[in-house]
């Protein structure tokens, strides 16, 4: 056996095998063939499966001292495949973090939120979920999560059902004081006494709020999110016990939430926690709402008691709805609506803003996933190239005794760990991305993001499984290959390039080629994705939005949040306009209820004259001020502007139908009915709303006729209804149609009317650079009233901006991710040229001994890489043209199967592939005859 395995390593040395590996081959078949005549036993950890370890190190050992022989390749091979890994790294973590990741909640599996559907939409009915869950306000099959607040007190009184239930919702925007400059609390919740202890969140530092401050007795006692402590008080421990004042209301910070808490539905980030009972104190009554059970707007979470089952819980609480919703005085449903209720999963109840993340999102991961596959294809074809440069070294290890599964184990442990390093350092590609996507979002969105991606550990388990199932994957091929070998002609000596080429105008279907076609069909469908989100990017950013969005500085203030009175308010919104419209640089001042393009929206239903009673119409509703389409530069088309006289009438008629109301809520406390008369006697004598409507209003509800002086939308005394009657509105003027909420959305018909009290956005016209204005408009209006916090200040361009922030983070990831692709599409064809050219040197000097001219090797060699590019990127046209059919949700302006894109897209791609094979083609061209017919 000596004299075998020195026969063996001399072979193994006149090839260049690596001679360690060559004896540490010949030595476990000699320990295999020993073992077979029985003169060595296994020893006991053979016996007990132990052998697998030893061998797997040994392979390991093999396989980095062999891919340290080529640093080249390996650093090539291991940065290719880290860009892949990097970039579904990043995005994952994006979709762990926005769509996966469970909400903060002990024992999740043990707490439910109440969910309701009928057949038929509610009667007497009014409700909002804030962005908790879905909420299905329709005709036919409604459905949604949130409850009145008496549904609530009776599932809370019925304490058989959860070990402790507790309610919640959203707190409008909060004034701050007491804590430096007034400043505005953005994202605040209402919640009930045992709301901390039924999800099982801890407390920081301090204590939560338990049921003792969710009582109207007790003194407003506040809870800060982790984030919100250290942003705003700076992770202070004095903090705790400090009295700041909302809306002009004291309250004692008595803790802090823990870290991992900072909401319930993803989404929805908020910054402090304020007690139900607290909330009469902060807003002004809205209907009515804390006694009404019409009115829902609570969302409900209950932990299981321990010895009770969801099924048993939804059937108590569905006894409940189904008393209170079809009984009483005024039901809301009838039997044969369906209404009822069934107990979701806090996790599948509360979607909050994970459905508008979720196609984006996917998408990506869908982009990045291709570039995956481009990286896989790219890193297999280098390796096929060094297969067969390796055959005959796979052929000595087979002649030493190696069997064939030990040389595809031993190239698929090669394989995976190039894939291990590549994905080690795609863990610093991904950070590198996260960073970059976070601080984009930081600079480009009001407020904090609503959910925080990292390299959490989750994460970093999903990036070592596609790092071990992608060394599998690109690494199979080629150690499939280098198992089939044939000894004989290998293990000879003088072995010659092959003289065959592909035929003229064929593609060889070699895998070579086939990866290649492969990376830039995959690369095609990238591009094309990229090119539709970036063009869909342009055609918002082009949207004519019917006003002029330059040199406009926009911000908000609201002081009914410190207590200012409806006439208080408007008198201050008056100086404020008056004394703007004076500062140095502005040319023109005015303002609205909110900011054009801002983001709300107010639409209203109305009965036009002459039409059935039961048919409504609709149109949407911006309060303004005067001067505004003067200082928005939207053209009066018939009538005129507001004037003075005009905001007085309506500040007229809101007052008065503020004391109706008052009437009507102390009618309701004292349980007497309304005065029908009176009502209908104030209905039909009121004067209307002055109003000036937009040009779609008048094309869509008075093209025939002058639209000046003509009157609508009066309502009418209704005996069921306890409060005030709409007077209606008359037209006094005529607008161009501008855009009201958002660049998607189109313009609908839309009626100004006379801005009274409440919120006010103002509007700058200025004739240089507006942010110059930003710190003297603050100077100005804490001038007036420091307590008076201004917000959401930026120009109208920056808010725009804003608006189509996701538009712009998808286009630049896409457009990023598009790049990449075409890159490692075109590594892989000038690679595969390259091995081309080299594997084909002794051919070309032939053709060129015979004759062939410099342009015709060019021809030859460019020819081939055409003629994959052209394949592929028609593969890839039709792959695209299929699979970007389910991006439609996020385009506007432009179809999936938009020519010009996809024209675009082929022709950067073949572009960079004439390119990638030129290098290689040039240098076919300089081949000496001479030398290349002694090539080997």
């Amino acid at each position: 056996m000596d004299e075998e395995m020195r026969a063996h390593l001399e072979m193994a040395a006149r090839e260049g095998v690596d001679r360690g590996m060559a004896e540490d081959e010949a030595r476990r078949t000699a320990r295999r063939g020993f073992g077979n005549v029985g003169l060595v036993k296994e020893t006991t950890r053979d016996v007990w499966g132990w052998r697998w370890m030893r061998d797997l190190y040994e392979d390991a050992r093999f396989a980095w001292r062999t891919l340290g022989k080529s640093p080249g390749f390996t650093a090539t091979a291991i940065l290719t495949l880290a860009l892949g890994i990097g970039a579904n790294t990043a995005i994952f973590s994006l979709i762990d973090a926005a769509l996966l990741r469970s909400l903060p909640v002990r024992e999740a599996d043990r707490v439910v939120v109440p969910v309701w559907h009928a057949h038929k939409e509610p009667k007497h009915w009014n409700s909002i979920s804030y962005g908790d869950c879905q909420q299905a306000q329709a005709e036919k099959n409604p459905g949604g999560c949130s409850f009145s607040a008496p549904f609530f007190e009776q599932v809370r009184a019925q304490g058989g059902i959860f070990a402790s239930v507790a309610a919640f919702a959203s707190a409008d925007r909060l004034d701050l004081s007491g804590n430096g400059p007034a400043d505005t609390v953005e994202q605040g919740e209402y919640v009930s006494g045992r709301y901390f202890e039924t999800l099982g969140v801890a407390a920081a530092t301090g204590r939560l709020i338990g049921e003792n401050d969710d009582t109207p007795a007790a003194t407003p006692a506040i809870v800060l999110s982790y984030r919100y402590w250290r942003s705003k008080f700076g992770g202070a421990a004095s903090a705790v016990g400090k009295t700041i004042y909302l809306n002009k209301v004291p309250c004692t910070i008595v803790g802090v939430a823990e870290q991992r808490f900072d909401s319930l539905s993803p989404g929805n980030v908020f910054q402090i926690f304020i007690p139900l009972a607290v909330l009469p104190r902060l807003e002004q009554p809205w209907n009515n709402r804390e006694v009404d059970p019409t009115n829902w707007w609570l969302v409900l979470a209950g932990r299981l008691k321990p010895s009770a089952t969801r099924e048993q819980a939804q059937a108590a609480v569905n006894t409940i709805f189904v008393n209170e919703t079809t009984g009483g005085a005024k039901p809301m449903f009838k039997n044969e609506d369906g209404a009822a209720i069934s107990l979701t999963p806090i996790n599948e109840g509360l979607s909050g803003d994970r459905p508008s993340f979720s196609a984006p999102l996917y998408a990506l991961l869908l982009a990045v996933g291709i570039v995956l596959l481009i990286a896989c294809a790219n890193v297999a074809g280098l390796l096929l190239c060094r297969a067969t440069a390796r055959q005959k070294e796979m052929a000595v290890r087979v002649a030493l005794g190696a069997s064939r599964g030990r040389v595809l184990r031993q190239l698929l442990t090669e394989s995976v760990m190039l894939a291990m390093a590549g994905g080690a350092l795609g863990v610093l590609f991904a950070w590198w991305c996260l960073q970059s996507i976070t601080s984009f979002g930081a600079a480009n969105t009001e407020g904090e993001l609503s959910f925080q991606p990292g390299l959490d550990t989750r994460v970093l388990f999903f990036t070592a499984a596609v790092s071990v199932v992608t060394g599998v994957l690109f690494g199979l091929a080629p150690a499939l290959r280098g198992m089939q070998v044939d000894l004989t002609p290998m293990l000879k000596e003088g072995t010659r390039g092959s003289l065959t080429g592909g035929g003229k105008g064929r593609v060889r279907l070699s895998a070579g080629n086939v990866l290649v076609v492969a990376q830039v069909a995959l690369s095609i469908v990238v591009l094309a994705g990229a090119g539709l989100l970036v063009r869909t990017l342009q055609n918002l950013k082009n949207v004519d939005p019917g006003f002029d969005t330059r040199n406009v500085l926009t911000f908000s203030v609201d002081p009914a949040l410190t207590g200012y009175q409806p006439a208080e308010s408007n008198r201050l919104f008056r100086e404020l306009q008056g004394r703007l419209s004076t500062m140095p640089g502005v040319l023109s001042a005015s303002y609205s209820w909110r900011a054009l393009l801002g983001g709300g929206l107010w639409i209203t239903d109305f009965h036009l004259a002459g039409k059935p009673k039961d048919e409504m119409s609709g149109a949407d509703v911006l309060p303004v001020g005067q001067e505004f389409f003067q200082t928005m530069r939207i053209a009066v088309v018939d009538g005129r502007e507001f004037n003075a006289v005009d905001l007085e009438r309506a500040q007229g008629i809101e007052a008065g139908m503020a004391a109706q109301l008052a009437e009507a809520a102390a009618r309701l406390k004292n349980g007497t009915k309304a005065d029908t008369k009176s009502n209908g006697s104030a209905a039909k004598g009121g004067p209307p709303y002055p109003a000036i409507v937009n040009q779609a209003f008048v094309r869509k509800y008075f093209a025939k006729g002058n639209p000046l002086g003509q009157q609508f939308g009066r309502g009418e005394a209704n005996p069921e209804v306890d409060g005030p009657v709409h007077p209606g509105w008359e037209i006094v003027g005529v607008v161009a149609d501008a855009k009201y909420n958002n660049l998607r959305r189109g313009i609908e018909p839309t009626i100004y009317v006379p801005n009274t009290g409440g919120r006010a956005s103002f509007a700058l016209r200025t004739a240089g650079d507006p942010e110059k204005l930003v710190q003297p408009v603050r100077a100005l209006v804490n001038g007036i009233d420091d307590n008076l916090a201004v917000f959401k200040i930026s120009t109208e361009s920056q808010q725009i901006e804003q608006q189509v922030f996701k538009e712009r983070l998808i286009a630049r990831l896409a457009g990023f991710f598009g790049v990449l692709a075409l890159l490692l599409a075109c590594i892989g064809l000038y690679g595969l040229i390259s091995y081309e050219v080299s594997r084909r040197t002794r051919e070309i000097g032939i053709r060129a001994a015979l004759g062939a001219e410099r342009r015709d090797v060019l021809r030859m060699v460019l020819g081939q890489g055409m003629r994959l590019a052209f394949v592929g990127a028609a593969a890839g046209t039709a792959l695209a043209l299929v699979l970007l059919r389910y991006a439609k949700s996020l385009l506007f302006g432009v179809g999936t199967s938009d020519p010009v894109t996809f024209l675009a897209a082929a022709a950067l791609l073949i572009g960079v592939m004439v390119a990638a094979s030129y290098v290689p083609a040039r240098r076919a061209m300089s081949v000496d005859p001479v030398v290349a017919l002694r090539y080997e």
